[in-house]
Order: C-alpha cells, then structure tokens, then sequence
C-alpha cells in the first residue's frame, strides 16, 4: 500500500521552494528566444466527419522554431469570439485523433491540442518529432534527456512549446484573447502549471494532478512512472546527482505556482502513486492566485476521472459566465 502524508498534514503542507538563484532571468531569456522567430501559426480545416464542430490542423513555431502540431475545435456555429481552453497532453502521448477532443467543444468553448514533441503512445500516438538529441547519458524516456544543464533539459523546449501555444490560440480570430484557460493532466498538468506562471493574463488554469513538482521529494517517495526514470539514471550516475537536482529545480512546479495569479482549480489523489499526493498538495498551497481543490481520497493517479472533468466545466462556466 502507498502512504504519503495524512490528509490533515497535506492540507497545510507547504515546504519551502527549491528556487536557484536566476530563475526568472533564465525563462525570460528562453521565452525571448523563442520569440525571435516567428510565431508562423497556420490553421488548416479538415474534415474529421464532425458535422457541429470546425476542426483544423494545426502548426507553429515553439522551442528552436520547431513545427509544433496540435488540433483546433470549436462550435460550427459559434457566434463571435470563444473562450479557448489550451490542453496539454499526459507523458508519453500525443494529439491522438480530433474526436478524442470533444469535451470543450461540445461545452460551447474553442480548444486548441498542444501535441508533445517526441512523444506518442499507441491509443493516442503523436505527430511531433523531437530535434535536439541528448547531451547526456541516459535511461529510456524523456525525464533524463538533458538533465545535467537547464539549458538542455527536455522540459526547456516542452514548458517553452507550452507557451507558444497558448500565443497561436490567441491569434485565432476565432478566440477571445482575453479568455484563455490552460488544461491539463500529469505532464499536462505539469505544463498548464509552468504556463500559469509564465505568461500573464490567462483567464484560468486547470491543473490535475500535476507531474513535475517538488521534485526533490517526489524521488524519495515513489520510483513508479516518469519518476523511477530519475531513480533508476540517480542509481547509477552517483556522482551527478546534485547538479541533475539543480537542473529539475528551474523546472519545478513550485516555483512557478509562486508566480501564478490566474484562478486555478487542483486536483489530487491520496493513493497516487504516480504523483505522491503531497507534491500536489505542496503546488496547491505555494500557488499564489486564487484556488480550489478537489481531493479524491481513494483514487490513484486517475484522480476523479469524470467527476474530476466535471467540476473543471463548472468551474470554466462561473469564469465565463455561462
């Protein structure tokens, strides 16, 4: 049986943040270098047999001017520009099929798929390759690939294509600006985690879950999942361990839920042993806007599933006022 802390210990759980000294300089730097190349966003319609939606195809430039893809939903007839939920993806998937994408959509909203570069999964398998190969040795996965410098790690270009995303949905004549909610689950939450605290006026977050956060602790409770890649490369590559901890840092959800202002909803599971409840829980509580929790006790790394899924659109409505 997996324990973490007891309930009534995680709801005041708030360990001190792992910030390395430049943390704000080295996201800025990498955010402008990402702008220096253009945005490129195109948007090509393609009939995926959904007769009430408009779905495109979509491509722009993230980490590098890379091709990111992704998909674009929204309501055939949608009148006027549509609060847009920005998704990302759990580890080791992709954009999968248009259909699978349905939930926002059919809610009245336009959502925009960020696809994970050099991930893919057989039920929902990817289109976006990744270019930059590893600077370092490793073990199979993405959690090691570049793990000794900040500048290389993996979670540089993803956290960095996150970003961008968000920006091509902006740009959609079809999207209110002002109305972006960024979503996700695991890694995508991990993702809409650093996106909150990293780009300003976002209209929400949703964050499930969420992988990549007080790191330092996650490895020490759980080598299950994305977290036993780190245990298993720690276990071998002994006398890199604190400057591969020093990398994760620029990298941990903490720091940016410290400077994340937009209303957020959270969930966590007590019997997660994926994503240790109190790494959740630490994330909740260091997050600086305004918040809600949703805490499923017996569930595991699924957390509340569709009731989970549930409180989000109620939650996105009382944002948008529907």
């Amino acid at each position: 049986m997996f324990t973490d802390l007891p309930l009534d210990e995680l709801r005041n759980y708030r360990p001190p943040r792992p910030e390395p000294p430049g943390f704000d300089a080295f996201w800025q730097r990498t955010l402008d270098e990402a702008r220096d190349r253009d945005l490129d966003a195109r948007f090509t319609e393609v009939d995926a047999g959904l007769a009430r939606l408009r779905t495109h195809d979509v491509t722009f430039s993230g980490f590098g001017g890379h091709r990111i893809r992704g998909w674009f939903l929204f309501p055939r007839a949608a009148e006027g520009p549509l609060p847009c939920v920005v998704q990302y993806l759990g580890y080791g998937g992709g954009r999968g099929m248009v259909h699978d994408w349905l939930l926002w959509p059919s809610a009245g909203y336009a959502t925009l798929v960020m696809d994970t570069r050099g991930q893919s999964g057989p039920n929902r398998p990817g289109d976006t390759p990744d270019p930059v190969g590893s600077g370092n040795p490793g073990v199979p996965g993405k959690m090691t690939q570049g793990l000794l410098h900040p500048e290389d790690y993996y979670y540089r270009r993803l956290f960095t294509d996150a970003v961008r995303a968000v920006e091509a949905a902006r740009g959609h004549a079809a999207v209110d600006a002002g109305r972006i909610v960024v979503a996700g689950g695991s890694q995508g939450g991990a993702a809409a985690l650093a996106t909150a605290g990293l780009v300003p006026g976002l209209a929400g977050a949703l964050i499930d879950v969420p992988f990549l956060t007080h790191v330092r602790r996650a490895v020490d409770l759980t080598d299950r999942g994305p977290y036993g890649e780190l245990t298993r490369y720690f276990a071998g590559a002994r006398g890199h361990i604190d400057t591969a901890l020093h990398t994760l840092d620029h990298f941990d959800g903490l720091n940016f839920a410290a400077r994340a202002t937009t209303p957020a909803l959270f969930g966590t599971a007590l019997r997660d042993e994926v994503v240790p409840p109190s790494t959740g829980f630490a994330a909740y509580h260091h997050y600086a806007g305004e918040k809600e929790l949703k805490v499923w006790r017996f569930n595991a790394h699924e957390g509340g599933g569709g009731e989970q899924r549930a409180a989000e659109i109620a939650f996105v409505r009382r944002l948008f006022g529907g």
